[in-house]
């Protein structure tokens, strides 16, 4: 069972980055780098981290590569030092994948290491029908409370039915589903079933990076038992939040403010909701179909001195043809969406010690 406050705090929302992987020219774990990229995301007021996930790169997991326990065990230390400095708890997300059995031991190593939930991907049984799905998920799910994940298919998800959710819903120790299919249709089909279910106590995050305003500002209501429902995306988990953290925080504590019942909202979110999403378009390589997507996300630490280059685990893995002069252009266009002065004022702190 999930700790309550944990489960409360998820319920809130929260702004959680997923995290990614620190390699230095060699392509091996820079170990002083990727704590200083917790400590940073920590500083920023992020509620929780998600280690292990796209972002991280799912090649860490890899026999001959062999980072998925080290980068669990470094952001875990981390995540420990700021429970034991701050105030509220850092929600503790691992990333789990791969057939059943590797995913529950992947769920076991998290859970003793003291995450508190895993964030399922259902990439590697892409064959598989949904009643496969669903005793896989509830598999993983008598070792470490789910949260789950539905993945777009252009990085390696794949389509979900309405049924899927419905039933995975009925899975007691699901605590919270991202919702990433960049695809309204499908993120409806998620909102539905939960409504459906009965389960207010799951909490909705958005992954959806095209979207990713809008989502938090949208009351979904559906009939359920002839009576209108109402559910929010109280939160977000997101590759998009592993850079300008420090300004997505404050981003989402604005979309919580508006979501109050104190009258319409402001037209210019909607203006807001249009630049995040410009500057999604440039981060996630979209012209070129996602393929520099992390190592954007690479790009914007390395000119903030978070990370030394933009290394990916494979050498191909690297910023698309005009990906970079796009960088320039949205950073040029959007000062009030990035985190620059914040983090020049504490990098030589969280790159020490």
């Amino acid at each position: 069972m999930l700790d309550p406050i944990i489960l409360q705090r998820l319920q809130k929302g929260l702004a959680i980055p997923a995290h990614p992987l620190a390699l230095d020219r060699q392509r091996r774990l820079d170990e002083r780098r990727q704590r200083a990229l917790s400590r940073y995301y920590l500083a920023s007021g992020a509620g929780g981290l998600a280690v292990g996930v796209h972002t991280t790169q799912f090649a860490i997991r890899n026999p001959e590569i062999g980072l998925y326990e080290p980068v669990l065990t470094l952001a875990a230390e981390e995540m420990e030092r700021a429970d034991l400095t701050g105030g509220q708890p850092v929600v503790r997300i691992a990333g789990l994948c791969g057939p059943t059995r590797q995913a529950v031991q992947e769920a076991t190593l998290a859970l003793d290491l003291g995450y508190h939930t895993g964030l399922l991907s259902l990439a590697a049984l892409a064959d598989a029908d949904e009643e496969t799905l669903l005793a896989h998920c509830q598999s993983v799910a008598t070792v470490l409370p789910l949260f789950g994940f539905y993945l777009q298919p252009d990085v390696g998800g794949r389509v979900l039915s309405y049924r899927f959710w419905r039933h995975f819903c009925e899975i007691d120790q699901v605590v919270a589903i991202k919702i990433a299919p960049f695809n309204r249709y499908r993120t409806l089909d998620v909102v539905r079933a939960v409504i459906d279910s009965d389960r207010g106590d799951i909490a909705l995050y958005t992954g959806n990076d095209d979207n990713l305003v809008a989502d938090l500002l949208t009351p979904f209501q559906f009939m359920r038992q002839q009576q209108p429902v109402t559910r929010r995306i109280v939160g977000g988990l997101l590759g998009h939040w592993a850079i300008w953290t420090h300004a997505a925080v404050r981003l989402l504590e604005r979309m919580h403010s508006a979501c109050q019942p104190a009258g319409p909202i402001d037209p210019q979110l909607f203006q807001l909701g249009v630049e995040v999403t410009d500057c999604n378009a440039v981060l996630f390589d979209v012209a070129n179909q996602f393929r520099g997507c992390i190592p954007g996300i690479h790009e914007v630490l390395r000119r903030q001195g978070l990370l030394e280059g933009i290394w990916c685990l494979d050498p191909e893995e690297c910023l698309s043809p005009g990906q970079a002069e796009e960088l320039d252009r949205i950073t040029a266009a959007y000062p009030h969406l990035q985190d620059d002065a914040f983090v020049q004022e504490h990098l030589d702190e969280w790159l020490s010690g």
